[in-house]
């Protein structure tokens, strides 16, 4: 907000290959840092702008947080059951879905190659999210279908969705016929393959009430591990349900090293534990190798980058630049 941070931001873009920000439309340009200003300094920049929803249309101006488009994209609305719906997802999953929509995007743009002209990325977190959501819009665009809560069933599937073992909660999902049959067999439930109302996958979603009471008859007689583990050898996909804390000290996550220790920046005698993206790379997976700097860590190191000294480093804390 000092003309002193203005030229160093500058002078950081002219470097830069892709600019990212998140505030409501116009506040680059007040600040004399939007995009057409940007794109004389920097002819090859990509310059994405994340805002809730977008830099045109009538609600570009107001301000949102993950919250606010959980409950605008009808999110909310088909969260929990019908009893509790709306139900706010437990993790900022709209943030998410914007951040990796912006993502992609600035990957696709940077496929362009080093002569590529500037390019403004525009990323709607309400539209992001809307694009995910898959058959529950398509359903109301194609069929005029309107989504509901349905809690822990899968609409499109029966059984399929969260059942009680004898300690807790198993998720089970018996989505194909050769899996259903699987299931019956070895639950000792042959008695319900003949069942009319459990004949096909259609009936099966009809009459999924009593088919999960059914099922959790069983289910109950034995603990939700050992139910999972034996459904999913068998090739019908099923799993516990887990905290956060357990799933985290989890044997898969463990082998595939997807937690990582390191020093605390700031508290000498604590641990920082951090986690890398979730995929590998022809077998590698990306490596943490240090923790997030502390605010301001790496200042002094980018400004001697762009040429400054130390006296000129000085000058620009004094100013206020940063």
């Amino acid at each position: 907000k000092t003309e002193a941070g203005r030229e160093v931001f500058l002078r950081l873009v002219a470097g830069a290959q892709v600019v990212v920000e998140n505030f409501r439309p116009g506040v680059m340009d007040r600040l004399r840092l939007g995009f057409e200003t940007l794109k004389e300094v920097n002819p090859q920049l990509i310059y994405c702008a994340i805002s809730g929803f977008g830099q045109d249309g009538p609600l570009r101006d107001l301000p949102a947080y993950d919250q606010i488009i959980q409950g605008m994209s009808g999110t909310m609305s088909i969260t929990g059951d019908p009893d509790t719906a709306p139900y706010r997802v437990g993790y900022p999953v709209c943030d998410t879905i914007g951040g990796l929509t912006a993502a992609m995007a600035v990957s696709a743009a940077l496929a362009g190659g080093p002569e590529r002209p500037a390019t403004f990325i525009d990323v709607s977190m309400l539209e992001a999210t809307l694009a995910t959501m898959g058959w529950v819009v398509s359903n109301w665009l194609v069929a005029g279908q309107a989504p509901a809560p349905h809690g822990n069933e899968n609409v499109t599937s029966a059984p399929s969705g969260l059942f009680q073992a004898a300690d807790g909660a198993l998720n089970i999902a018996a989505n194909k016929q050769e899996q259903w049959e699987i299931l019956c067999r070895h639950l000792g439930r042959v008695d319900l393959l003949d069942h009319p109302d459990y004949k096909t996958r259609e009936r099966r979603k009809e009459h999924r009430t009593q088919l999960k009471a059914a099922l959790e008859q069983t289910l109950r007689s034995r603990p939700a591990a050992a139910w999972a583990e034996e459904l999913a050898a068998l090739g019908v996909p099923a799993g516990p349900v887990l905290t956060v804390p357990e799933v985290l000290d989890h044997p898969q996550i463990a082998e595939r090293g997807m937690v990582a220790d390191f020093p605390h920046p700031t508290k000498p005698d604590a641990q920082l534990r951090l986690l890398r993206p979730g995929l590998k790379i022809n077998g590698e997976a990306p490596a943490v190798e240090r923790p997030p700097p502390a605010l301001g860590q790496d200042s002094d190191a980018i400004l001697e980058e762009l040429g400054y000294d130390a006296a000129d480093i000085a000058a620009l804390k004094g100013a206020g630049a940063f």
